[in-house]
């Protein structure tokens, strides 16, 4: 046996518990539950091949509005991060005193657990004992308590803040590291040169930052997507569903309703979703790879 065959021969034999645990752990659910999406699987009843009849029911409801909101929660939770992470890690980049203080600060809601600080959250969020709803009424910016969670158009913001909190640590940070990563020569010759901050921002900071945005974007943008702690903890998708995702939609439809086929569906649809963000990601990234390109 030739020296190159035996080297491919054990570059498999190390790759082989990876191919096993990315079959086993998702590759195989993904096509169960592919498969379970033609079928009327539930709780009640012995499941029969239905085809589309699932897919039919979910563009037959109101299960577009769902898929809107889902957008739009997703948009704005994303963006604020992403606006507030980069003015936070300039700011953290700033030579100011107590600046490692600062830092250190940024990182409670990050590491706090999820549960704990939704909680929190949804205490301040109380109408008769919340911290907010007693700082608004104290400033006289309202007449009465505001139970945030118990109105639509309030309890979907109140969930957007809620994630954006959790979020912005981390990005945050990622940005602060892309920032230390930029040469300090650049920002020196444009110093020099008599560049002002906002000047320096525009014209090396940021544009310098936008591999680093892109990439967190979409890392933010899966999670976010993706999330189910918040908006359960919170609002369990009420009131009157107005800020039921789609994650929890599926939830609620393939473990509330035990309607597994239907809930499988729309597995598939967020999956489906999800690769189509992670297929312009790779294409936004290869356009600002020229090695990549080329």
């Amino acid at each position: 046996m030739s020296a190159q065959k035996s080297a491919v021969i054990f570059a498999w034999i190390l790759l082989l518990p990876a191919v096993i645990y990315v079959l086993a752990i998702v590759a195989y659910p993904l096509v169960d539950t592919f498969i379970l999406s033609f079928t009327d699987a539930s709780l009640r009843k012995v499941t029969n091949w239905v085809g589309w009849v699932n897919y039919e029911k979910i563009f037959n409801s109101t299960f577009a509005e769902v898929i809107l909101r889902t957008f739009i929660w997703t948009f704005f939770s994303v963006a604020l991060k992403m606006i507030i992470g980069t003015f936070g890690a300039v700011m953290l980049n700033a030579a100011v005193p107590g600046r490692s203080l600062f830092r250190l600060l940024t990182m409670p809601p990050w590491i706090v657990p999820m549960a704990i600080g939704i909680f929190m959250w949804g205490w301040m969020y109380n109408g008769q004992f919340g911290m907010i709803s007693g700082l608004l009424q104290r400033f006289g910016l309202v007449d009465g308590p505001v139970a945030f969670l118990a109105y639509g158009s309030t309890a979907f913001w109140a969930t957007i803040v809620t994630d954006v909190w959790i979020g912005v640590p981390l990005v945050t940070i990622y940005f602060l590291a892309a920032i230390q990563s930029i040469p300090k020569d650049l920002y020196e010759a444009a110093w020099t040169d008599g560049a002002g901050r906002m000047y320096r921002f525009r014209r090396i900071t940021l544009p310098l930052m936008v591999p680093a945005i892109i990439t967190m974007s979409m890392l933010s943008l899966i999670a976010t997507f993706n999330s189910f702690d918040i908006i359960w903890i919170l609002t369990q998708g009420g009131p009157s569903g107005e800020t039921t995702t789609m994650i929890i939609d599926t939830y609620q439809t393939a473990i509330g309703s035990k309607k597994y086929g239907e809930g499988a569906a729309r597995a598939v649809l967020i999956c489906i979703f999800l690769s189509l963000f992670c297929f312009a990601y790779f294409r936004v990234t290869r356009r600002l790879n020229p090695e990549k390109r080329a």
